[in-house]
């Protein structure tokens, strides 16, 4: 799958993230060039997950420093982030495998 990029509400702001498919069920969360985070897609029904920081490999790109910039906006993976972030990821990658089948 390629990468794809996802609109995330936050604050009354929009970022945008860009979504780095890499293993099954495991996309990387890239913003301004740098990955913030990864997220892990549910098992058996369950909510999707923030990847822990000790086994997130980067690869050929650097980690996300945050900062101050007034351009960007500050996104905070916490639950209910990592939730929504899951379900655009899901819509997606629904919307991909529709295409592929219609084709």
């Amino acid at each position: 799958m390629e990468p794809f990029n996802i609109k995330l509400p936050v604050a009354g702001q929009t970022a945008t993230l860009t979504i780095l498919p890499a293993e099954e069920g495991l996309y990387k969360i890239v913003y301004y060039g740098a990955v913030m985070g990864a997220v892990r897609a549910p098992e058996d029904g369950k909510d999707w997950t923030l990847v822990p920081e000790e086994e997130l490999v980067a690869g050929d790109l650097p980690f996300y420093q945050g900062g101050s910039d007034p351009d960007r906006v500050n996104v905070l993976l916490d639950d209910p982030t990592v939730r929504t972030i899951g379900a655009e990821i899901q819509s997606t990658v629904a919307a991909g495998t529709e295409e592929e089948s219609s084709s």
